[in-house]
């Protein structure tokens, strides 16, 4: 399966963007409001200055305290992103977030963001393909 076929099975919210210099407060604000995993931060919601997770918010809290929600994202965000076109194989993406210990992948093309996956939508599409796969042979075995 491509990353393609993920986006388009996915809702489309769009992508969750905060600027650059919004407070680490308002931004676990959003992840909570919006039940999501983490935000790209971005001054005009296509070019990618970092994406920060509520891990990178739980590390800073452990280290800091409540003092870090008045820091701005930018302050603790991952600022080296790796990404992903559309036409990569669904197992090149669970590869390269799973030897990062990374679970958000931006979609690129060129220098913009066309979407936002993470690694339940990669584990999602690899599961159906797998199902597929099952039936297939299922059907082979029993002359269907």
């Amino acid at each position: 399966m491509l990353v393609s076929q993920i986006l388009k099975s996915k809702a489309d919210d769009g992508v969750v963007t905060v600027p650059p210099g919004t407070t680490i407060a308002k931004a676990a604000e959003t992840l909570s409001a919006r039940r999501i995993g983490a935000l790209v931060v971005s001054q005009d919601g296509k070019r990618v200055a970092g994406i920060l997770s509520e891990r990178d918010i739980v590390r800073e809290l452990g280290r800091r305290g409540p003092a870090c929600m008045a820091d701005t994202v930018d302050s603790i965000m991952t600022a080296r992103i790796i990404g992903c076109a559309r036409g990569d194989a669904t197992d090149d993406v669970l590869q390269k977030m799973t030897d990062g210990r990374f679970r958000h992948m931006p979609v690129m093309e060129g220098d913009e963001m066309v979407g936002l996956i993470s690694i339940g939508d990669v584990v999602k599409a690899r599961l159906m393909e797998l199902a597929a796969e099952k039936d297939a042979l299922e059907g082979m075995i029993k002359g269907f």
